[in-house]
């Protein structure tokens, strides 16, 4: 079955409560849900709040009731799809998102949007992963706020065409590249950013001149209602929509011929969005992730180095990034000195009370805390621990943990990590941490510290990322002019500024002419004559041309 096709994406969210659950796709309170579910599983109860019936391994028999305090909603399935996007592309022929005038008056709102709502913006996102309110304007909020700046200052610059020299054999002649927007386009975000990595492409799209369909993280319910009321509140609703939903919501989007999909999250469901896209030749963008390493060289400021790490790994949602540090690589005698820096610098930013403290993110859902404990109890981790390893489930809380040069055929080290571990890796020559990264997949992100500058230079040519950064993490996504983008199983495509732009445009070649100068050589017949005087302009030759027209040999 189609609906099955998507299987695969993640899970729903589960809170414990003694013998029952409750699982929600976003918290009653927010936008309407249709059904109330009681399941029964071995003499447990299962309540179920969504817009979707979710599938468990169970052997259950469930009974379906309409709760009393909210609105009954239908179905998003393929035939509500494809009539959304025949909405779309209706009001995207009738030219209206191209013009200069709707693509700012779009990127307006969305700047008032972010200024009158920014409060609503940190308060969801501190519901859906407890993000410290200073740590959610910072990386997401004010990221989003610098992307529609930027695209507000440059859009008439973007949309201008690229003059293009032309050939001799053209003359007289004139060309030009011209940007024109694709049509309606999908963008499917993701649950650690949850804000920010909606809106930017959905920036991105529209200062292309598309229509667009932004399909939220069920995992991050409350930034996805908040996302839809926004967007309906503050945008042309006739280009510029809003799916929330979860795997059957999704199925259906992705049945439909876009022009283009943008996809942010997991190599395993970037399979699967790219296969959809496949059967209508459709392009796409994929934001995956991978394990991004560091390398820590032993010449460097250790204080600034280690305050470094953490702000690209436990102070960035927890570890929860596609481009925060998976694993670190460093000398053998110098990762006591590290591992001590790290320790002492975790504790001037965190506390001495790991656990306890208000300024880290929670890990986002039960089943992301169990894979994660899964990696720290395995046998192989287990007894590597050399700080940190405390965890909460209740709170859903793991505290910043380091484990000393694990095996490399450990779980820990064959997947990306995602979360607060920090796996340090040990070798005789900082060199040979280069044949540890190459033989894994490219990351998303690479990152050395060292005041070598053989080194720094030996890193660029020979490591293949997304991005790299050099005695930093994290802030090159930041950093205006450059693209955000993965290589391989890190992803394919890229966006951020005028690349967003770029990405969501086709690049169409004019080239004209006019009615003056038309020379018979291109045309039949084909004598020996004028043989010899096309090869002569072909070669660029100007002496063997002249000589040709002159008839020497």
């Amino acid at each position: 079955m189609k609906s099955l096709f998507l299987v695969s994406f993640l899970a729903p969210r589960y809170v414990a409560e003694s013998s029952s659950c409750w699982v929600s796709s976003a918290p009653v309170g927010s936008r309407p849900f249709s059904q109330h579910l009681t399941t029964k599983c071995f003499g447990k109860q299962l309540h179920f709040h969504s817009r979707c019936v979710l599938f468990s391994s169970y052997t259950c028999s469930a009974t379906l009731s309409v709760v009393p305090d909210l609105q009954e909603k239908e179905t998003f399935d393929g035939e509500k799809a494809s009539l959304l996007l025949k909405d779309l592309r209706k009001t995207f022929n009738s030219g209206k998102t191209k013009s200069y005038e709707w693509r700012i008056s779009q990127l307006e709102g969305i700047a008032k949007m972010l200024e009158e709502k920014e409060k609503e913006i940190l308060d969801a996102l501190n519901k859906d992963l407890s993000k410290p309110g200073l740590e959610g304007y910072i990386s997401e909020v004010s990221q989003a706020k610098s992307s529609c700046s930027e695209a507000l200052q440059e859009l008439k610059h973007w949309m201008k065409p690229e003059k293009v020299k032309t050939s001799f054999t053209t003359l007289p002649s004139s060309a030009e590249i011209v940007s024109e927007p694709l049509g309606a386009v999908l963008v499917i975000s993701t649950w650690n950013f949850p804000f920010l990595l909606s809106m930017d492409p959905v920036i991105g799209a529209i200062s292309a001149g598309n229509a667009v369909v932004l399909k939220p993280s069920e995992i991050a319910p409350a930034t996805s209602s908040l996302l839809a009321n926004l967007i309906e509140g503050y945008l042309d609703n006739s280009a510029i929509r809003v799916v929330e939903g979860a795997i059957p919501e999704t199925t259906a989007l992705l049945e439909q011929k876009w022009d283009k999909i943008l996809y942010t999250g997991s190599a395993r469901v970037g399979r699967i969005v790219m296969a959809a896209a496949a059967k209508h030749l459709t392009p796409v963008i994929l934001e995956l992730g991978g394990k991004c390493p560091a390398v820590v060289d032993s010449d460097v400021n250790l204080q600034v180095t280690a305050r470094r790490i953490i702000g690209g790994k436990w102070a960035c949602n927890s570890g929860q990034a596609c481009i925060s540090v998976d694993y670190i690589i460093t000398r053998k005698e110098f990762a006591p000195k590290l591992i001590n820096a790290l320790k002492e610098e975790l504790k001037q930013f965190f506390g001495e009370d790991l656990m306890e403290s208000k300024d880290m993110s929670r890990i986002v859902s039960p089943t992301q805390f169990s894979r994660l404990v899964k990696l720290l109890d395995e046998d192989k981790v287990s007894d590597k621990i050399v700080f940190g390893g405390q965890r909460d489930e209740m709170k859903l809380k793991i505290a910043p943990t380091i484990i000393l040069d694990v095996p490399d055929d450990a779980m820990v080290m064959q997947e990306e990590i995602f979360g607060p571990i920090m796996p340090i890796i040990t070798v005789e020559n900082i060199e040979d941490s280069f044949g540890i990264i190459k033989s894994k997949p490219k990351p998303l992100a690479a990152y050395l510290f060292t005041n070598n500058e053989q080194l720094k230079k030996a890193y660029v040519e020979n490591i293949s990322s997304g991005g790299m950064l050099i005695n930093d993490t994290v802030i090159h996504v930041a950093t205006r002019g450059l693209p955000f983008g993965g290589v391989e199983e890190s992803g394919m495509g890229c966006y951020h500024g005028k690349f967003s732009f770029d990405s969501f445009s086709h690049k169409k070649s004019v080239l004209y002419r006019s009615f003056d100068a038309d020379s018979s050589l291109r045309f039949p017949p084909y004598t020996p004559e004028k043989e010899k005087l096309l090869k002569a302009i072909f070669s660029g030759n100007i002496i063997r041309i002249i000589l040709t027209l002159l008839g020497w040999s």
